[in-house]
């Protein structure tokens, strides 16, 4: 028994070892705009700030990869009238399975020689190529509204599982001798569950008196058509390090218990890339 788990401890390790990966870090900025119903009629709009990371590993000899992206928002924005504040926290976790259907997954960079003095610079395909994935996301939500000038129901907490078709293109592309790469992703809505108070229920109610009233309802794209895109360009400035520059749109809404409630998030991004 012991060598047995010995031996697939070494295999793991083994697998692991052989997997390629690339990890990458931004910090967004840009506007929010949010509706809620259950704390105000009103719309809100202000700007925030969203830290994504991105983390892509594949095997180089499976069709499959593992995506998994944390993204954390925050954001503050007032009413049309400009007497109401409301302060916005949401974090998400994706994990997607991707399957390869056109092109391969990313070799690895590797340098050229240098030249006479001239430093060297990371090189990859002598020629564009192009890889495109599609497969499925299971997106975790958990996040929170404040309304910062009431206290009639200030707050409303936010809980949910999305499960999402997702596509990802990815173009790679030389100009004179620096490498570049495109890439777009598309999370769409399907199915899922969330947490709602009803119409006219409050929250002591709920976890006081413990007065369930569908509260976990199921959703689908029709009552949650909660969808979000990224695009970025990769500027590889070393063997294995990029700058990336990018746009991140987050649209989460939601019309469930007789409630509507939207966050709308726009994000330009910067930030690094690492493959390893």
């Amino acid at each position: 028994m012991k060598k047995a788990k010995l031996l697939s401890l070494l295999l793991l390790c083994a697998l692991t070892a052989s997997a390629q990966s690339q990890r990458s870090h931004m910090i967004g900025y840009g506007p929010s705009r949010i509706l809620d119903t259950y704390i105000s009629q009103e719309k809100f709009s202000g700007a925030g700030f969203t830290y994504l990371y991105i983390y892509e590993g594949q095997k180089p000899e499976k069709r499959w990869q593992n995506t998994i992206e944390h993204e954390l928002d925050l954001s503050k924005s007032r009413d049309r009238g400009d007497n109401t504040s409301m302060l916005e926290g949401n974090y998400n976790l994706y994990w997607s399975r991707l399957a390869s259907l056109v092109g391969a997954s990313r070799p690895r960079q590797t340098r050229q020689p240098s030249q006479s003095s001239q430093p060297s610079t990371p090189s990859g395909p002598s020629s564009p190529s192009f890889h495109l994935q599609a497969g499925f996301t299971a997106n975790a939500n958990l996040g929170f509204l404040y309304d910062m000038t009431t206290s009639n129901n200030p707050a409303q907490a936010r809980l949910g599982l999305n499960i999402m078709p997702t596509a990802v293109a990815t173009y790679r592309f030389p100009i004179r001798q620096q490498q570049f790469a495109l890439r777009y992703e598309l999370n769409l809505p399907f199915v899922g569950i969330m947490f709602s108070p009803n119409y006219g229920q409050s929250y002591y109610e709920i976890f006081t008196q413990g007065n369930y009233d569908r509260n976990v309802v199921p959703t689908t794209f029709v009552s949650a058509p909660t969808f979000r895109q990224i695009l970025t360009l990769d500027w590889f400035i070393a063997e294995k390090w990029a700058l990336r520059i990018g746009y991140l749109g987050n649209y989460q809404q939601a019309d469930i218990n007789h409630l509507k409630q939207h966050i709308y998030t726009h994000r330009v991004v910067l930030g690094f890339t690492r493959c390893l």
